[in-house]
């Protein structure tokens, strides 16, 4: 086992933190193989199944919901070990066991799973029963969809990342959820509020009933821009999102951005959570495009509204 990803880092104080206010938790769940998995996954692979979850959104009964590590799956080399990505050349073997392993422990399966297809879109997908398992089980009959909304029961929405920021939704009166993907094109574009307005449009959901929290993602400190980007950004959403550094770079804060966005969407502000774990600063623990430099998989973002009874 590399140095990278072992279980004894597995625990929230060997995480770097932004800030000391408690936003996540992490639970480690105990993980059984399948029975196809060869003799030398089983014997390579971690005790347990580490998971981040927010802990103001742990207290809703009603919903599931965790970010995953880059520990806790059979992957090797530099998609070790729980990887979530097909397209950047894993075995997807592997990748499926490392969904099955997320899916238990979310208390459901691979045919109640249904993924975004990401491509930096502002799109929305209103996920229903006929989409369960889609990207997983079954071919996706959807592209460029980078946020998923549902209020059926026992569907575990899955979007993915690694330094772009996830966008978890719900709406504890009409019980419905939604979960989105907002890179800096995504952020610009407002994916937040798009997804804050779907919710309405389908399932009437009021911002002022909603929740929403910002999950694990790259920090203002590690993301340098260019000083165009960067003013398009001031422009959008005002002062105070980027440094200017020197003439051709800026530091952008995508979390701040995105919380002026659910904001701006009329979210009141002791109904927005903002993370404080940066996927770059913690590139040993969760993947990093930015700090490998594009050698890496891909983490998870899951959210489900919890089923009464899942037929398995």
């Amino acid at each position: 086992m590399t140095s990278s990803v072992s279980d004894s880092s597995f625990e929230l104080k060997n995480f770097v933190l932004k800030n000391k206010e408690r936003i996540f938790s992490l639970r480690t769940y105990e993980q059984k193989g399948s029975g196809r998995e060869s003799a030398k996954r089983k014997a390579d692979k971690l005790d347990g199944l580490p998971l981040l979850a927010f802990e103001r959104l742990s207290r809703e009964a009603w919903i599931r919901h965790c970010f995953t590590t880059r520990a806790g799956g059979v992957s090797r080399g530099i998609f070790r070990s729980l990887n979530l990505s097909y397209t950047r050349g894993d075995d997807s073997k592997a990748v499926t066991e490392n969904y099955r392993r997320v899916a238990r422990a979310m208390g459901t399966d691979l045919a109640h799973i249904v993924t975004s297809d990401q491509t930096h879109t502002t799109n929305i997908r209103l996920v229903t029963a006929e989409d369960a398992g889609k990207g997983i089980k079954r071919e996706r009959d959807y592209r460029d969809t980078d946020g998923l909304i549902t209020d059926v029961p026992g569907l575990l929405l899955a979007t993915f990342y690694a330094d772009c920021v996830p966008l978890y939704l719900i709406d504890p009166v009409h019980r419905a959820i939604g979960l989105s993907h907002s890179g800096w094109r995504g952020t610009l574009g407002r994916m937040g509020a798009k997804t804050v307005r779907a919710m309405g449009e389908a399932y009437g959901s009021r911002p002022q009933d909603m929740l929403a929290a910002i999950g694990p993602s790259i920090c203002r400190d590690c993301y340098e821009v260019s000083r165009d980007l960067a003013e398009s950004f001031t422009e959008e959403f005002g002062p105070g999102v980027a440094d200017f550094t020197d003439q051709e770079h800026g530091q952008l804060d995508l979390w701040e951005c995105n919380r002026r966005v659910f904001s701006d969407a009329g979210l009141s502000s002791d109904r927005i959570i903002v993370g404080n774990l940066c996927t770059c600063c913690n590139s040993d623990k969760l993947f990093s495009h930015r700090a490998s430099h594009g050698r890496r998989g891909n983490l998870g973002a899951f959210l489900m509204i919890t089923p009464r009874v899942i037929d398995r």
